[in-house]
């Protein structure tokens, strides 16, 4: 565990008021170029950054009031320029500069930091968590936009004035109510909620099965069968799709001359194995994660008991390994739910799924109701990625790795 001192207040002139005028000039010049004047706006900036940090360096100990004090002024500078969307803009740069200015004038940018670290590796630190969330926000800033223009209330992908303005004219959830509303939509969406769960089951009962097999010690060549279990998540996707397409076109005519099946249910049928062959992979590793820290003496124990290999794994070893098994359910759900390739070779119009939808309108008409539906989905990832957090973390607590 790392061990902290008492945090000294770093020197105002030669350190905290050269980093705040840095910064607050970097802001200046984004503002500035919105007016065509970037120079201008980075020295504006840097002289405010300046002031900020002599404020909150002789305030330190009202640091609510002064931050506060700082968003508002922000805020009601970026109104009277540019109106509310510029009112917002001010209202996140003042809290970014108020809290960058205590942050620094009161050395709280060493207090995780073990006491022996030198400068320069305290400013590693601080750089690493800093590269950390700007990769994080580029990863996350591409959606926002989509987002923000999915309320747009014109039937173009621009942002109106009345949008950057925050102004109700502006924003309209017709968008929303055209996904909703058709059968051009609700159609591909049906045919995504019956492919994803039955292809999520099969991935999960193979991959499961798959998992604990390959984790006995005693198989051989568990190795080599690992590496091609998983090579439908390294093989280039394209490749994979033409390889399905090659082995299930003659298997669907052989089902329909066989059987008598029809055309669509062939097809569905299909696109299902194709999404569980590239779903269980997730499965394997998720499920193969968790038993490393699964006690095999319990299994033993059971069978002591009396307990026979089914009663075992389904009273000991699944509760155990579940949330895994859940986890890698989750990511063959949503690589099934998001996947496009694979059924624009595999699949039919039938079978016609909600990104296959997407693709389509973007190919052959620009509707804005494409962004409501990438809002959507967008919102059923992040439930399902913030679920398989939470199970991450039951899992942890099940096997002692982390306090309850």
């Amino acid at each position: 565990m790392a061990v902290t001192t008492t945090l000294e207040r770093p020197p105002l002139l030669q350190f905290t008021m050269p980093l705040m005028a840095a910064l607050a000039a970097i802001f200046g010049f984004i503002a500035g170029n919105v007016y065509g004047q970037p120079l201008v706006g980075a020295v504006i900036g840097a002289v405010l950054g300046a002031g900020i940090a002599a404020l909150v360096d002789a305030n330190g100990h009202r640091y609510a009031a002064v931050r506060w004090g700082l968003i508002a002024a922000f805020a009601i500078v970026g109104f009277l320029a540019g109106g509310a969307g510029a009112g917002v803009s001010g209202i996140l740069i003042g809290s970014v500069l108020g809290w960058a200015g205590f942050w620094l004038s009161s050395g709280r940018y060493r207090a995780n930091v073990p006491i022996y670290y030198t400068a320069g590796q305290t400013l590693w630190y601080n750089s690493f968590l800093f590269i950390c969330g700007l990769v994080f926000f580029f990863l996350i800033a591409p959606l926002l936009p989509v987002m923000w223009l999915s309320f747009n209330a014109e039937d173009f992908f621009t942002f109106t004035p009345e949008m950057l303005n925050f102004q109700p004219e502006g924003y309209s959830l017709k968008h929303y109510r055209d996904f909703l509303g058709t059968d051009e939509w609700m159609g591909p969406l049906k045919n995504s909620l019956i492919i994803a769960p039955i292809a999520t089951f099969i991935a999960v009962s193979l991959g499961t099965l798959a998992a604990i097999g390959l984790s006995q010690s005693h198989v051989p060549g568990r190795q080599a069968i690992m590496a091609i279990m998983i090579s439908p998540m390294i093989v280039p996707l394209i490749i994979s799709a033409t390889g399905m397409f090659f082995f299930y076109a003659p298997l669907g005519n052989w089902l329909e001359a066989s059987f008598g099946l029809s055309q669509s249910f062939v097809g569905y049928v299909k696109v299902i194995l194709a999404h569980a062959v590239l779903g269980i992979p997730f499965v394997i590793i998720t499920v193969t994660a968790t038993l490393v820290g699964f006690d095999r003496s319990l299994t033993r124990a059971a069978a002591s008991m009396g307990a026979n290999p089914v009663i075992t794994f389904f009273r000991v070893q699944m509760p155990l390994i579940l949330p895994g098994v859940i986890s890698g359910g989750l990511f063959a759900f949503i690589t099934s739910f998001d996947e496009v390739v694979v059924v624009l070779f595999v699949g039919s119009a039938q079978q016609q799924t909600l990104p296959w939808q997407m693709f389509t309108g973007l190919r052959e008409q620009i509707s804005p109701t494409i962004l409501a539906a990438a809002t959507i989905l967008v919102v059923v990832s992040i439930m399902l990625l913030t679920t398989v957090e939470l199970l991450r973390r039951r899992s942890e607590r099940l096997r002692g790795l982390s306090p309850g």
